[in-house]
């Protein structure tokens, strides 16, 4: 079946003895290779039937067969297992043939590119997500940046009005022990000056007998150069 270029082939029940091309008995399928993955249609219970005739297939049909889990549940059966058993085991069956062939598509310039163009988009992604996460970090380290350095002027500003505070205190301490010392010089200041006043009056005292003694003692003096002058009458006298 199909045309140049685009096959697309059919499993068919055939005599042996018959031609490849020629007359055949049943049609039991289709296979496309054409799409990625391919796709096979089989219409399993006749070809269950053929085989038990006795039919042999080509390596290419056992192939499909086998891919499509046809001659495993063939073989299950023959081991007398359960319906449900041969089901679920035959579906675990194609699930695996079905990733081996995924695993095994050639991929197209199409898929190369969509392949790499979605690997830029999460190159660029992760890259959009590292730089975010650095600025976050970066943000946070200058949110602690800052409210450190405002901690430390806050507790320096402190410390300054303790400083401020304390140099008050010290100098209002100092005026008011300066402003203690003129009043007590103020205080002292009457009696100094009443001793200072007493003692030129005791000076003014004294001067007065200073100028008696000083008056009696040329007086005395002439009474003493007259004493001999008396002594020498007295002594003439007696003679």
């Amino acid at each position: 079946m199909g045309r140049k270029k685009l096959p697309l082939w059919t499993i068919v029940a055939a005599d042996s003895r018959r031609a490849r091309d020629g007359r055949y008995i049943e049609k039991l399928g289709n296979y496309n290779p054409l799409v990625k993955p391919s796709t096979v249609e089989l219409n399993v219970e006749r070809i269950h039937y053929w085989l038990e005739q006795g039919a042999q297939p080509s390596d290419t049909v056992r192939n499909l067969l086998k891919r499509e889990g046809v001659l495993l549940e063939r073989h299950l059966r023959l081991k007398g297992k359960t319906e449900e058993e041969i089901r679920q085991m035959v579906e675990a069956h194609c699930e695996r043939q079905a990733v081996k062939r995924a695993a095994s598509v050639k991929e197209t310039a199409q898929s190369r590119r969509q392949k790499a163009l979605d690997e830029e988009t999460k190159r660029v992604a992760a890259q959009e997500a590292k730089a975010a996460k650095q600025r976050a970090e970066q943000e946070a380290q200058a949110r602690q940046e800052a409210e450190a350095a405002k901690k430390k002027l806050a507790q320096e500003r402190v410390e300054a009005e303790k400083e401020a505070a304390a140099a008050a205190e010290k100098a209002s301490e100092t005026d008011a022990s300066e402003e203690e010392s003129p009043a007590a010089a103020a205080e002292k200041s009457p009696e100094a000056e009443a001793s200072e006043a007493e003692a030129p009056a005791a000076a003014a005292e004294k001067s007065p007998e200073a100028e008696a003694s000083e008056a009696e003692a040329p007086a005395a003096a002439p009474a003493e150069s007259d004493a001999p002058e008396e002594n020498a009458e007295e002594s003439k006298a007696e003679k």
